[in-house]
């Protein structure tokens, strides 16, 4: 609690590293953001190698803690809700693209990262990973490959699929989104080798071609546009190549629009398997396209 009874969340960085100067100029400039869906940063102590960073307390912790629901066939919030979850998200890394003096490329963005407040508005956290760049740069230099697996753009780990920019959230953002469709985590480690399913190609399935359309009216009970729309949304900002992406402010007009008015979008992936899946599978996580090889990004290599 701070002296006038507002309460705080700090997070102590027990790994920093350097003189501390990179730190400092990037919580300036992250302490300059005012947005009602990004995370207030209060202060900040760089004593040495004593670093923390305080924030604003978010009661209802991470978006994580109600997708990923074990023994639950649909969210905890239900998909109305996670609708206006998912366009305070979008509004958020829009001004973070674009509402800044600098544009701020969050390249973490992931449920885990998204906080909710007491009425469970979100708000992004956590950019310990952050990049700042120009406004009038279509690509940012990285000098390795940065992200969480499972939520990381194609690009950001082989140059085959185009330049680190701004699209690299959007990627994020629309896998996180098929996430909270679906309910459950996009790689599964623990999924059964024999029944293994590319997670955007189930959603493709499921969602989109209503496939086991019974079980989805079950499912969502009543909610079947909204998964439709969440889906379709989500199916454009995985597209492979950053070109083919939508822009986060296109993003957010798809999101308030209706489902009627979307376009389906072409195939994000290609499956390394023709097997169908069970109908009621839990076992799905990524695969890779069988017909791209990804060149690794090396610590000294660098993205132009």
């Amino acid at each position: 609690m701070l002296s006038n009874d507002i309460p705080v969340a700090v997070k102590l960085l027990n790994d920093a590293k350097g003189n501390g100067d990179e730190f400092i100029n990037e919580v300036g400039t992250i302490g300059t953001i005012h947005h009602v869906n990004v995370v207030r940063l209060f202060g900040f102590c760089a004593d040495g190698f004593r670093r923390a960073l305080v924030y604003e307390f978010l009661p209802n912790e991470s978006l994580e803690k109600f997708i990923f629901l074990q023994d639950s066939k649909r969210p905890f919030l239900g998909l109305s809700k996670l609708q206006d979850i998912a366009i305070g998200i979008a509004k958020g890394i829009e001004y973070l693209h674009q509402g800044c003096d600098q544009r701020i490329l969050h390249f973490d963005i992931k449920p885990h990262n998204i906080l909710l407040d007491y009425n469970f508005n979100p708000k992004i956290s956590d950019f310990g990973l952050a990049k700042l760049c120009s406004k009038d740069k279509s690509a940012v230099s990285m000098t390795a490959a940065r992200g969480t697996m499972g939520y990381i753009a194609p690009e950001v780990v082989s140059r085959n699929f185009g330049n680190v920019s701004h699209k690299s959230d959007v990627y994020s953002f629309g896998m996180m989104l098929l996430e909270m469709v679906g309910g459950r985590k996009n790689m599964d480690a623990m999924a059964d080798k024999s029944g293994q399913v590319y997670f955007p190609e189930w959603i493709y399935r499921r969602i989109i071609h209503e496939e086991d359309d019974q079980e989805i009216k079950m499912e969502f009970d009543g909610e079947e546009k909204i998964a439709k729309k969440l889906s379709i949304v989500g199916l454009w900002c995985i597209q492979w190549y950053p070109i083919d992406r939508p822009s986060m402010n296109s993003v957010v007009q798809m999101l308030e629009g209706a489902t009627e008015s979307l376009t389906v979008p072409p195939s994000p992936f290609a499956s390394t398997t023709r097997s169908t899946p069970e109908k009621n599978t839990r076992n799905i996580h990524i695969k890779p396209r069988n017909h791209h090889v990804l060149t690794i990004i090396s610590e000294h290599d660098e993205l132009e």
